[in-house]
């Protein structure tokens, strides 16, 4: 009775029976076509002979024209001179030193006003206040000019005749006004800001990237503890923003000592503004040109420019290897 009323109600039959479950066929790997194969050989082969054209080479040709004497022109006049040009650059290159202290004095500068500066302006923009793309954009102008047309700006404003900082301050045309490019004692603050002008603007851009990646459930667990806002940026928001840091910390260094077009649209680094990228210029192009000495400048500015390079690659590398 009970197997007859089962039956009516599956509808007159035994229940079918459940066969095992189909099994998912597996993807085949697609092999590589010989047309595949060119394509990913060509986008790997062409950057890297570019890459090995434009920047290995020339930077193995110029650490060795670093341990030779040699005019440039003539082939037969090229003689080895071992360490002579380093020795000389050391000993009796008088722009030398300033250079490194005009380098330093650099990076300080940058990270001490014009890296803060940034960070202020990330902070305050990162408010959601009203217009805040628009601020953006303005102190981020700066940053997509090239730093030629930055000193030619900086030229105009600080004209000793006609400039805009000398009409502000009454003494435009009189004898009375500085002459801030001219100047020795000042040119190197007055191309200082300069440089933090367009600076600035950078570290604001990447600061506000990294504000925006912070977790807000860090700042509200902050406030429910009784943290002020000043000591939720200092204690929680800065810390969780420590790779950006490193990449400012790396970026900053590197600027210092790449600074070159600015100083060089201003009086191509002399007269007080003597930095080790202006001394490489000087001593590779023109009618005065020493290819070894300029070689050997152009070398030590690798190698001090490599450890900030190392340093980052290290720290970024070494996290990921450890996770």
């Amino acid at each position: 009775m009970t197997t007859s009323s089962t039956a009516s109600r599956t509808g007159g039959g035994p229940a079918p029976r459940k066969g095992p479950a189909p099994r998912k066929r597996r993807g085949r790997v697609r092999r590589l076509s010989r047309r595949d194969v060119l394509v990913l050989s060509a986008m790997v082969a062409i950057p890297t002979l570019i890459q090995l054209i434009f920047v290995w080479l020339p930077t193995l040709f110029s650490i060795g024209l670093s341990f030779i004497k040699w005019n440039g022109l003539d082939f037969s006049d090229m003689k080895p001179a071992g360490v002579d040009n380093y020795r000389f650059i050391l000993q009796d290159y008088p722009p030398f030193w300033p250079a490194i202290q005009h380098n330093v004095l650099w990076l300080v500068f940058l990270a001490v006003i014009a890296t803060p500066i940034g960070l202020l302006l990330a902070v305050l923009l990162d408010q959601n206040i009203r217009g805040t793309r628009i601020y953006q954009s303005i102190f981020f102008a700066p940053v997509m000019l090239s730093l030629a047309l930055v000193g030619i700006i900086w030229q105009l404003f600080y004209q000793r005749d006609n400039g805009l900082l000398n009409f502000l301050l009454g003494t435009a045309g009189t004898p009375q006004a500085v002459d801030w490019f001219g100047d020795s004692s000042v040119n190197i603050w007055a191309a200082l800001i300069a440089a933090t002008w367009r600076h600035a603007g950078y570290v604001m851009l990447l600061y506000l990237a990294g504000l925006k990646g912070v977790d807000p459930t860090l700042r509200e667990a902050a406030a429910i503890d009784g943290a002020n806002s000043f000591q939720t940026f200092f204690r929680v928001v800065f810390p969780a923003m420590k790779p950006v840091n490193i990449v400012i910390v790396v970026i900053t260094i590197i600027e210092s000592l790449r600074a070159f077009d600015v100083v060089y649209v201003i009086n191509r680094g002399t007269n007080g503004l003597e930095l080790l990228s202006a001394l490489v210029i000087q001593n590779l192009v023109g009618e005065g040109q020493v290819l070894g000495v300029g070689s050997a400048l152009a070398t030590v500015l690798l190698v001090v420019s490599l450890v900030p390079i190392v340093f980052y690659l290290t720290r970024t590398f070494g996290k990921d290897s450890r996770s």
